[in-house]
Parts: C-alpha cells; sequence; structure tokens
C-alpha cells in the first residue's frame, strides 16, 4: 500500500508540467510502469471516443520518458506494442459522426413528436348524435358526522316542470344508481344517463328483433346457465333513481391522495343513499301512504374515467356494508394502471386496489386450508366498457379486466363492438354519446327482476343481462370465420335449441320464426334452382331459391356466407333441408327441416337509398346483416334454401328502400391476401395498389403483419369493373356512367376488423377510410399474434375494385405517443443514469468529465455501448419472462419498437439537456458582462444608490447566523426541501433541490467563464484593464487554496477547466432531477386546485422516496464521491463504484419503462440517496476514528 502511494506521489510530482501526450516514468519499477502506461493508454482510447480531444491536441503518438533510453516514441519497446495500436484510434476521430447522431435524434424526436400532435389535435368525426335532457339536481342533506363542506350527494330529476325537492325525495321508491364522476369532471354529466333511463322506463324495452343474440361463454359460465329458461322483460316495472356525487371537479388522476378521499366519500354516498330509502319509506308509513316494493339493498354504480376506478375501490373498502354493492358499469375506467403512471403513491394505490380484488374473488379458506366461505366478492359484476381507439386519455389496454375480475364475473367491451352503437368516441363523448347512452339504459332497466323490483341476485343472471344487451352476435374473435357457427354436432333431423357456437358460445337459436310470422308455400311464386356458386337477390321477389349443398359446396368451397338488407323472418327465411321434397306440407320431411334463420347477426349499416318509385333505386343499399354457415354446420344436410318474402303491397307509395341480398359458398384459403411488413412500410412514402377481379370470394381475409394499432392504414375501395361492357361515351362520361351502373349493382363494402385487445371493429360503406383499431403491440406484456390485425372485407362478387393501401403518418405517430409515452418516460430515466455512469466513469479513470451531451452520444455508439444500453435490458426482460411463466412478447416487434422508444427517449433527453445548458450558459455570459463591466466602470461613476444596496446586503451577509448558513449550505438545502416534502408538497422539495443545483451551476460556469473573460481583457489591453487585473488578482488569491492543487503551469485555465468539469457533474444530477420533479406537477397541479378546501399531508410513500432522491441530490454533489465501500463483520470490504451502480439503476429504469410504471423509478433514485446518505455518515465516523475509508481517486485537474 505505501509503495503504490509513493509511486502515485512520484508520478504526480514528476508529470505536472506534462501533458496527455508527454508521460515521464522516472523513478517507477518495471511493472508499475507498464500498469501506469497502459492505464494512459486507456485515458487517450476515451478521449477519443468521447471527443474531448480539440484538434490542436491531437497526436499521432505518445512520449514515454523512462530512466535508460531518455524519450521512447513509437519504436520504444516498452510502447512499442500499446502505441501502435492506439495511434489508430487516435487518428480516427468521430467529430462528424457524433453530431450526425446528436442531430439525427433530435430530428427523430421533433418531427415524431410535431406529426404525434397534429394527429391528436385534429378533430375526430364520431358519429354521436347529441343528447337532450331538462336536468334538475336535489341536493341529499349529509348523514350525521360526515363533513359534507368539501364534497356533494345529488338526486337528478328530469323534466321541465318546477318541482317541490322534498317531496320528490319523500317519493323515492326506484332502483339507485350512483354516477361517479371522473377526472376533472361534474356531478352534472349524469344527465344524459338520466335522462335517457327515465326515456326508456316510460317507451319500454327495445323492439325485438330475431337476430342471433350473444350469450354466455363457457369461461363465463354458460355451460351451467339455462340460457332458454331466461329472457329478458317485455316492460319495465320499476324505474332507475339517479344520484351523482359532487367530487369539486378535483384531478383524481393525478395524485393518489385526491383517489382516496373521492373513495371516501362515494362510500359514504353510498350508505347515505340506502338510508334516504329507508327514511322516505318510514316517512310514507307514518303518513299513510302506500308503502308498495321492497326496500333496495344495494347500489349500482356507474362511473366514468377514474370514476370506475373509485367505484371498484369503494367495493373492497373496509368500511363498505356488506352487499350493499353488486353491479358495477364503468365507462372509459383504467383499471389495470393510471394512464399516467408518474406519482408513486398513485401507481401503489392501483397496484393494492387490483391485488385487493384478486384476493376478493378467491376461495377463503384457513391456515390448513379448509373451506371457509365463498370469495368476497363472488357476488359482483363488473363490466367496462372502451371508447375505443377515439378515446386519446385511457388506452383500451388499460380498461381491461384481465387478471382482476374473473371472466365469471365480468368484462371489458369496446363500444365499437357493441349491438347498436358501432362507433367509436372521446373520452367525454363517451357520456353523452345517445346511441351508446341509449343501450346502457336499456341494460340497466333489463337487470330489474319484474317480480322483486329489484336487480336480479344471481350473479350470471346480470352477466347474461349485460352479454345479450352490450354484445353483438358476432363473436369478438376471428375463429368465427374458420370454425362451425351452429355446433359440432352429428347429423340430425330435428330442431336444434341450445347449441354451441363456433367460439364456444351457447347459441339459444336455431329455432323457427314465430308463429306470429307465418309464411306458406303458396306465398312463393315459383322456385329458383340455383347453378352457381354466388346468389344474387336484387328485389323482394317471393321467390325460394335452392342450393344443393353437394354440388355448390365441393372444392373446398365448404363454407357458406350470406350478407343482405332484408329483415330476418319478415325478410328473408334460410332452411336446411336433408333432401328436396314436392311440397314442404308433407309432414314427415318438414319434421326434419331445419330453420336457421336466427343465425343472421346484426351489422351497422350507412342510410339506405330511398326510392322515388318501385324499382328506381340509383345505388345498391349497404348489407346490415351477415350469415356464416361452416361444413360442420351442414353437415347431414342435402339442400339451403333462401326464401324472399313478397313485396309488401302500401296504397299508393313504393318501398321504403332498395332490397339486397348477395350469398356465395367460398374456400376460405381462396380469399387470403397477406400484407408483409415491407409493403406497409413502403406504403408510408406512397399508397400500394391492389386489383381485386370479378367473380373474387365474397369474403377477403387480409392479413396486416404489424397491427393497425400501430401502423393505422388508410384503406380505400374504388369500383374498376361490374361486368359491364366499356361504353362508347368519351372517357370522362363513360367512367361516370360505368360508376352509376357498377353503385347500382354493387353493394357497398364493408370491413370487419378483430383484434385481441378491443375486440370487434366494424366499418361500413367503406370507400375511402382509416383502419385503427386500439390494440397494444410490442409491449412486454403482449402475447404472440398481437402484433398482427386481421380484416375481413365483404365486397361483392359481381364487381371489381382498385385497392389501394397507405399507412397514415400522422395517425401512426399519434398512436406510438399514446400507446408508448409511459415507456419513453422510463427510458428517458435510463439515459440520464447512462449519462451519469458515463460522467462517473470518467472521473474514475482520472479523465475530464464530459457533458451531457457528449454522454448520452457516447452511450448511442456501435456496437458495444448501444447493445450494452438499449438491447440487454430487452433480453433481460425476456428472461424475466421465461422466470415468471409469463408468454413472451412477439421477439421482433418488441425489440424494434423498445429500440424506437428509446432513440425517442435519448433525442429528448438531449433536446432537454441542450436547452437548459444554453439557459445556463446565457445565464453566465448575461452575469459576466455586468460584473467586469462594473468593475471597470466602479472607480469613474459614483452609483450611491447601488452602493448603499451593496453594504446593506454585506452588512447583512456579515451576520453570524448567515454566514453559518452559508457555511453549511447542503445542510440547509436538505432540511429546507425534506420539510416541504413531508408537510407541503413532494414538488415543492424537489424544486429547492433543483434550485440547488441551478445555483451551483450558474456559479461553477460563471467561474469558468471568468477566468476566460479575465484573460480576454488583459490581452486587449484597453483602458482599466490593469484595475481590473489587480481586482480580479486580489479575487483569485482568495480562492488560492483550490489553485495551488493545480498541476498545470496555467494555473487560470486549469481552474476554469475544472469549474467547467463540476459544471457537467452537477448539471446530469439537475437534469434527473428536473424529470423527477416534471414526474411530480400534475400532482403538484392538483393540489394547487385544492388550496383552501381543506388540505392533508402528502402520502408518506411520496415523501420517504422523494426524500431518497434529495438525499441523492446532495450527497453525491461532489464528484470525487464516487464510490460505495460496504463493510460487514467477517467478510472482507467491498468496493462498488458509483458508475456501477447508475448502470444497475438504468437498468432498472429501463425494466420499469418497459412494464410501462415509470413511478417506479423513484425507487431506485431514493435507494441510492439512502444509501449514499448512510455511507457518508459511516464515512465520517471512520474519518474521525483516524480510520481510512477508501481508496481516493486523484484527479488531474483538482490535484
Amino acid at each position: 500500500m505505501l509503495h503504490k502511494k509513493a509511486a502515485n506521489e512520484i508520478l504526480n510530482i514528476i508529470n505536472r508540467k506534462n501533458d496527455w501526450w508527454r508521460l515521464d516514468l522516472h523513478g517507477l519499477h518495471a511493472k508499475e510502469a507498464i500498469q501506469v502506461l497502459h492505464v494512459r493508454l486507456q485515458q487517450l482510447e476515451l478521449f477519443n471516443d468521447m471527443d474531448l480531444l480539440s484538434s490542436k491536441q491531437r497526436q499521432k503518438s505518445l512520449q514515454v520518458i523512462t530512466g535508460r533510453k531518455g524519450i521512447l516514441g513509437v519504436d520504444g519497446k516498452i510502447c512499442e506494442e500499446s502505441c501502435s495500436r492506439s495511434e489508430g484510434l487516435i487518428v480516427t476521430m468521430q467529430g462528424f459522426r457524433a453530431k450526425f447522431r446528436v442531430v439525427t435524434l433530435i430530428a427523430l424526436a421533433v418531427l415524431i413528436g410535431l406529426a404525434a400532435l397534429y394527429g391528436l389535435l385534429r378533430p375526430i368525426s364520431n358519429g354521436c348524435i347529441m343528447t337532450y335532457m331538462y336536468p334538475t339536481y336535489i341536493p341529499i342533506s349529509a348523514s350525521e358526522g360526515v363533513s359534507s363542506a368539501k364534497y356533494g350527494l345529488y338526486l337528478y330529476h328530469e323534466g321541465w316542470r318546477k318541482i317541490d325537492f322534498k317531496e320528490h325525495i319523500k317519493k323515492l321508491s326506484g332502483v339507485p344508481v350512483l354516477f361517479i364522476p371522473g377526472n376533472g369532471g361534474s356531478y352534472k354529466q349524469v344527465r344524459s344517463l338520466a335522462a335517457e333511463s327515465d326515456r326508456a322506463y316510460q317507451g319500454g324495452p327495445l323492439e325485438h328483433t330475431f337476430y342471433q343474440e350473444a350469450s354466455l361463454t363457457p369461461e363465463e359460465g354458460g355451460a351451467d346457465f339455462d340460457a332458454a329458461g331466461f329472457q329478458l322483460p317485455n316492460q319495465y316495472t320499476c324505474k332507475l333513481d339517479w344520484f351523482a356525487v359532487d367530487l369539486e371537479g378535483e384531478h383524481s388522476a393525478m395524485d393518489g391522495g385526491i383517489l382516496e378521499e373521492h373513495t371516501e366519500y362515494v362510500v359514504n354516498a353510498i350508505h347515505r343513499i340506502l338510508d334516504q330509502y329507508k327514511e322516505s319509506y318510514d316517512v310514507r308509513a307514518k303518513e299513510g301512504a302506500a308503502t308498495s316494493g321492497n326496500l333496495p339493498k344495494s347500489v349500482i354504480l356507474v362511473g366514468h374515467s377514474m370514476g370506475g376506478f373509485v367505484a371498484r375501490a369503494a367495493i373492497i373498502h373496509p368500511r363498505l356494508r356488506k352487499s350493499v354493492v353488486e353491479t358495477v358499469l364503468t365507462l372509459s375506467s383504467p383499471h389495470q394502471s393510471p394512464p399516467v403512471a408518474l406519482q408513486p403513491s398513485l401507481g401503489h394505490y392501483f397496484a393494492h386496489v387490483n391485488q385487493q380484488w384478486r384476493n376478493g374473488y378467491e376461495v377463503q379458506t384457513s391456515h390448513t386450508g379448509r373451506y371457509v366461505s365463498d370469495p368476497v366478492l363472488s357476488h359482483v359484476v363488473v363490466v367496462s366498457v372502451s371508447g375505443g381507439y377515439h378515446d386519446y386519455q385511457v388506452r383500451t389496454k388499460l380498461e381491461s379486466l384481465d387478471g382482476i375480475v374473473p371472466p365469471t364475473n365480468g368484462f371489458m367491451i369496446s363500444s365499437t363492438g357493441m349491438k347498436n352503437v358501432w362507433l367509436s368516441m372521446e373520452h367525454q363523448a363517451i357520456l353523452w354519446c345517445n346511441q351508446l347512452v341509449v343501450q346502457v339504459s336499456h341494460t340497466l332497466l333489463s337487470l330489474i327482476d319484474s317480480r322483486t323490483g329489484q336487480p336480479f341476485p344471481d350473479t350470471q343472471k346480470r352477466l347474461a343481462v349485460f352479454t345479450r344487451m352490450l354484445r353483438s352476435g358476432i363473436p369478438q374473435s376471428f375463429n368465427w370465420m374458420m370454425q362451425s357457427h351452429i355446433a359440432s354436432q352429428e347429423p340430425k333431423h330435428v330442431p336444434v335449441k341450445d347449441v354451441k357456437d363456433a367460439a364456444g358460445s351457447l347459441v339459444h337459436a336455431s329455432e323457427a320464426c314465430p308463429s306470429t310470422i307465418s309464411w306458406s308455400d303458396d306465398g312463393f311464386e315459383r322456385d329458383i334452382y340455383i347453378q352457381t356458386t354466388t346468389v344474387t337477390v336484387l328485389a323482394m321477389d317471393g321467390r325460394r331459391r335452392w342450393l344443393d349443398i353437394q354440388k355448390l359446396g365441393s372444392n373446398g368451397k365448404n363454407h357458406f356466407i350470406f350478407v343482405t338488407n332484408l329483415a330476418p323472418c319478415s325478410g328473408v327465411r334460410l332452411h336446411l333441408w336433408p333432401e328436396k321434397g314436392l311440397s314442404t306440407s308433407n309432414l314427415p320431411l318438414s319434421s326434419r327441416v331445419l330453420e336457421v334463420t336466427s343465425k343472421m347477426v346484426p351489422i351497422p349499416s350507412g342510410p339506405a337509398p330511398t326510392q322515388i318509385e318501385p324499382g328506381s333505386q340509383t345505388e345498391q343499399p349497404p348489407p346490415s346483416a351477415v350469415f356464416r354457415l361452416g361444413p360442420e354446420d351442414m353437415r347431414g344436410f342435402r339442400f339451403l334454401t333462401i326464401s324472399v318474402a313478397p313485396r309488401p303491397t302500401v296504397s299508393g307509395r313504393p318501398p321504403l328502400a332498395a332490397s339486397m341480398a348477395v350469398g356465395q359458398f367460398f374456400n376460405p384459403e381462396e380469399g387470403k391476401i397477406e400484407l408483409p411488413p415491407l409493403l406497409m412500410l413502403q406504403s408510408i412514402y406512397s399508397q400500394k395498389d391492389m386489383l381485386v377481379k370479378e367473380d373474387h370470394p365474397l369474403a377477403l381475409n387480409l392479413s396486416f403483419t404489424i397491427s393497425l394499432g400501430l401502423l393505422p392504414v388508410t384503406l380505400s375501395l374504388k369500383t374498376a369493373g361490374c361486368g359491364i361492357k366499356n361504353s362508347e361515351l368519351p372517357d370522362e362520361a363513360g367512367d361516370a356512367e360505368n360508376s352509376r351502373l357498377c353503385k347500382l349493382r354493387c353493394f357497398p363494402p364493408l370491413a370487419l376488423v378483430w383484434d385481441d385487445t378491443s375486440g370487434l371493429h366494424i366499418f361500413p360503406n367503406l370507400y375511402s377510410k382509416t383502419i385503427v383499431v386500439d390494440s397494444s403491440p410490442a409491449l412486454w406484456s403482449s402475447t404472440r399474434g398481437s402484433e398482427k390485425t386481421t380484416v375481413l372485407l365483404l365486397v361483392d362478387p359481381h364487381c371489381s375494385y382498385k385497392t389501394s393501401i397507405a399507412v397514415s403518418a400522422t395517425a401512426a405517430a399519434s398512436r406510438f405517443f399514446l400507446l408508448y409515452s409511459p415507456q419513453i418516460v422510463g427510458f428517458s430515466i435510463s439515459v440520464i443514469f447512462f449519462a451519469l455512469m458515463r460522467q462517473a466513469r470518467a472521473w474514475d479513470l482520472d479523465l475530464p468529465i464530459p457533458s451531457m451531451v457528449t454522454a448520452v452520444e457516447t452511450n448511442l455508439r456501435l456496437p458495444l455501448p448501444f447493445f450494452l444500453l438499449a438491447i440487454v435490458p430487452i433480453l433481460v426482460s425476456l428472461f424475466l419472462s421465461f422466470l415468471m411463466s409469463q408468454p413472451f412478447p412477439p421477439f421482433a416487434s418488441f425489440i424494434i419498437v423498445s429500440v424506437i422508444c428509446y432513440l425517442f427517449a435519448n433525442g429528448s433527453i438531449i433536446i432537454l439537456v441542450l436547452v437548459t445548458q444554453l439557459v445556463f450558459y446565457v445565464a453566465a455570459i448575461v452575469h459576466i458582462f455586468i460584473k467586469t463591466r462594473w468593475e471597470v466602470w466602479e472607480g469613474k461613476v459614483s452609483f450611491a444608490f447601488v452602493r448603499g444596496l451593496i453594504n446593506v446586503s454585506s452588512s447583512f451577509f456579515s451576520l453570524k447566523v448567515v454566514r453559518v448558513l452559508q457555511g453549511n449550505l447542503s445542510l440547509v438545502t436538505a432540511l429546507t426541501a425534506i420539510i416541504l416534502v413531508f408537510l407541503v408538497h413532494p414538488a415543492l422539495g424537489l424544486f429547492v433541490l433543483l434550485f440547488s443545483h441551478a445555483l451551483c451551476c450558474h456559479s461553477m460556469l460563471c467561474s469558468h467563464a471568468w477566468r476566460k473573460e479575465l484573460f480576454d481583457y488583459m490581452n486587449k489591453g484597453n483602458d482599466g484593464s490593469q484595475q481590473f487585473a489587480s481586482k480580479s488578482d486580489a479575487r483569485s488569491y482568495q480562492r488560492s487554496p483550490l489553485e495551488e492543487s493545480s498541476n498545470s503551469p496555467d494555473s487560470s485555465k486549469s481552474f476554469g477547466d475544472t469549474q467547467l468539469e463540476i459544471f457537467h457533474q452537477r448539471h446530469g444530477l439537475l437534469i434527473l432531477h428536473l424529470v423527477a420533479a416534471l414526474m411530480f406537477v400534475p400532482s403538484l397541479a392538483a393540489w394547487l386546485q385544492r388550496i383552501g378546501m381543506g388540505q392533508s399531508f402528502p402520502w408518506f410513500l411520496d415523501s420517504a422516496l422523494c426524500t431518497g432522491v434529495i438525499l441523492h441530490g446532495i450527497c453525491n454533489t461532489k464528484p470525487e464521491f464516487n464510490y460505495f465501500l460496504f463493510s460487514f463483520p467477517g467478510i472482507r470490504s467491498r468496493e462498488v463504484r458509483l458508475d456501477f451502480v447508475y448502470l444497475v439503476a438504468g437498468y432498472y429504469s429501463y425494466l420499469c419503462g418497459l412494464a410501462l410504471a415509470p413511478d417506479r423509478v423513484f425507487y431506485i433514485m431514493a435507494a441510492i440517496g439512502i444509501v449514499s446518505f448512510a455511507l457518508r455518515i459511516v464515512h465520517r465516523r471512520n474519518m474521525e476514528k483516524g480510520e481510512v475509508y477508501g481508496l481516493s481517486r486523484k484527479h488531474s485537474h483538482r490535484h
């Protein structure tokens, strides 16, 4: 140890006047000299990598001075091999490449950001109809012991007449429904749902149709549910009483404390609502009024946005009464994690509530494993309604209930696949979109048992109501097109009542149309025998069409699809026949005929063209229903018949709309078209065209290998021909005539899109639309197959189409930003940690500390730095998935998208660094300019007022208390910040830390600029330079202890360079803590909104973590604190360098970004700060005892 210390002292003394390219090894042993030489070569290589050498400092060789041979150059024996190896490295500088990388990253971040902003701010046409109402809000008094000064509870009344509030409350007798507004929402947002519920109760249930209805799947308990014995009500017997909580428009999505307070009040509101019914019942009984009906025992909760999560949090609240909430409906509510996961307490609260829900659906057992009771939440049904791809605030993946609520107790459905809705809508539009509001209102009214006047107590019945009223008959999986639709069954010749469809759902169908709609064989004009695989109906002609299944369904065309705008039963009927009889009145034969009309499922369609007179339509109407049969469905049957009703006769009036139907036997493999990734990427710059010729399959299966949730595609279909010979008219007139005739013959195209995350999307009248789905591909939690999107095009087989595909760049950028913004935040923290690692490594190797931009750029160099810092964390995440037995994400897309997010994060951090650095440089230049001019002018001009201020400030700063505080600025900063963190708000404490960093950066940069300004003035020799120089020299003598430690002959230059290095190191800490403070800004905004409304202390978790961050900023301000020494009894001390700690922190932050939980980065920042603080205390105690804490590392610019 002593030999090594002596060698270091000799080396420093001998080389104090040498630069980096001259190394004197006098006085060292051969082994020590070789070791020093290798360290110097390693330093020069790192110089080269980080572009720290100016053009004047670059040389071709290193000069080494030894004891025997004097100066050894490239030909010296000691450095012959090493110097020749480093010569090429040093000559080849990467200045241009470094600048090119930085500029490219900045351009990438700016372009994606601007394109995303344009896509997000562009107006959206969602097709919703406005809901109108006449609202009245009746306040409900608070319960005793519950303060109502902050929040409130209201009862909604629909009507324009003035009412007596007390009398109205006294008549409460309906089913209570509590509406919970979301982030920044108002209790008045209940008006659309409440108004339509009132209209639905008065108008009765929706008109019954004979389309196929959705039913429970086997996973949802459909195998044990008697679907045939359960029917929706024919009339509503009890109305809904809508209540709403007034949460003062607070931003619950930004602060976990606000979210918890809202949950507390909702629990009180639920109790108050049930108590109010009891009070109203008692008042009516006391007055002798009729008291029919039962008192409600539960409240239905309807939550919008964060209100949906508050509803779930209230259910598991310990103070909530048992079984007072059994049904929850959420609209655009996040369930998996917060939409903006930046605050640790918010993410922790979400995780806590979700874990309580998972435990609530588990069977309660004793410690010995014996059964105790059923799951606590087994009676609770939760349905989540997503707004789809137009909801920019909450993505569909966050609204999923997977892993929280089992399928037997709830599901998630997108508004794009909801029956009678079929629309994607914005976050707020979901509350007033009339199509959705009407469907939700009828759904809630259908939950009420007509016998009791209360919601069904049975969980399966309530879930079945939600399924039938909200889900479409089209399954949410594309397997519907590839599997059996009726059932896998043996040949039967009897009507089927309850069978399973392709998706495994129990289908209450295969029943004949009701007897009230009867057709006789005499009603048909004549039968038509179809000889081609395609059948077309252009009018209601009262004919029956026979299709031979064995003949037309041969050659692999064993699937049948049928699209029409005719209503089932009243407009068209479909039957399967085992053989053809002469008459359907033949009893033995007709008893074996299977009617499959009820297998038709409705689809959205645009407005049908009207006719001025019969047969005068100008275009084909869009289809409104689709019907499909698979080979298993037609097994055992010989014929399929399509019976079309006669044209309805209305005296003096034509039919309201044209009629159409097209059916086809097809092979699903023939209509498959796979679009490779290269074609999709090329379509960003130029659209790609495909020609679909006539006699194509009616169903075209387009498989996009890149999810349309990431690369939305504008799909355009233009009719190219429809079997009509070319017209002799001029080109333009001929094209117009062909287009008119083709519109008359070809029905408008239709697209059905399936996505693993959001389910079914339907795009009617698809002539030119941007197809996008709200999927979440290429995430760590994604599964294989999620990177693809399947689009089923239903196009008229009589017509040819020119199909154009073009990726929308703005839509892709906005989707990228929406999906991966949490990932980018986590990656940004990791980028900063990696840059701090590079700075700590430079100090450890006795090299100049690089700037943040240089450090970030160095980490992006290929191949090794980029691979270790960008690719290795992704591989670690895949290894963790393997250890936890989780499904692997799509490998290629996961890596590519993660790398793009990492590059975008690098570009964003570089922009942030450059902006803050520019601010510091401008402030330093202005400061030095004013200071130097003032000292020159000070003796010439008398500023009495300014001198007075200076004297007052000097006397103030001479006070003993002020001098003590100045001597312990770090302690004062830490105490002030920690007090604000625990008593006021964590963001304010972080701002104090940032202010401390900013002052230090400004001081260091001013010191650096001061030395430059001093020499500039002395070299100019203008008036006042001597006076300026003497004052500067006097001030420099006061700082002589710092300068005396320099080993450079030009102490002024060396001191300035040292200050610049300290600026770079402190600037890196400032950037890290600036991002941390920005993550708390949303919470601070919510806190500022609540000023004067009764404040509470911050969450302890946030305060504790921010305290750790503050300790990190205080304890690591000096670059020499670059190591940790861990010592345990009986174990040899271990030294951990700070660069390794930052590397681990960067990896952890990278994984937090991949997990979409950037709030967890505070844990690693706090851990570093707490460990640093503890080790600094141990270090000080050891120094007081005279013990050696660790090996100190010297720096050439400081010693």
